[in-house]
């Protein structure tokens, strides 16, 4: 019998292949200087193939966050982080559940890229957590720049506090109960 792969599974696979090459090559070079032979090469793909999913590596970066989001909301209670998103056991999930991509959100630091990481966690607010709460925009931008500034300056310390330590000062800051 054989293993059969549907084109949504491959596709999103393929665009992972390319994200993580790009993440990969940026350790030794610029995004600018970034070529997309030496991507394609390292990913395993055509340039081709590239192109069909991308018009720039940047596009690919911001794809592979959005690949992110859709796991974090695939795997966590989704219904209960969009309504209940302000608490410790969220803060905590999030911290541990992104831990996983740092490598990927270090290196987009090193390379200067924040916007796509605020973009995209901004964005992720406004579709996925202001539709289920009575908070303005200018309160979830807030919440959001909070946790993500909070994770990336935890990751780059090398992680010397707990997530449960982390989760439990952005509680105190914003006024939360913890558990």
């Amino acid at each position: 019998m054989k293993f059969r792969i549907n084109q949504n599974e491959k596709s999103k696979f393929t665009r992972m292949c390319i994200s993580e090459a790009i993440v990969s090559l940026l350790k030794n070079t610029s995004l600018e200087k970034l070529k997309i032979s030496d991507i394609a090469k390292r990913a395993g793909v055509s340039r081709m193939s590239f192109y069909k999913y991308y018009h720039s590596s940047h596009a690919a970066l911001n794809d592979y966050l959005d690949i992110i989001i859709s796991e974090y909301l695939q795997q966590s209670d989704a219904d209960r982080i969009t309504k209940e998103f302000l608490n410790y056991e969220h803060i905590l999930y999030a911290l541990n559940f992104f831990d996983r991509y740092a490598d990927f959100f270090l290196t987009l630091a090193k390379q200067n890229e924040y916007s796509i990481m605020i973009n995209g966690i901004n964005q992720f607010m406004v579709e996925h957590i202001s539709s289920e709460n009575k908070l303005s925009v200018y309160e979830l931008y807030s919440y959001a720049g909070a946790l993500l500034n909070t994770f990336m300056k935890w990751e780059e310390n090398g992680k010397k506090e707990s997530a449960e330590e982390i989760a439990t000062t952005l509680c105190k800051f914003y006024g939360m109960q913890e558990l």
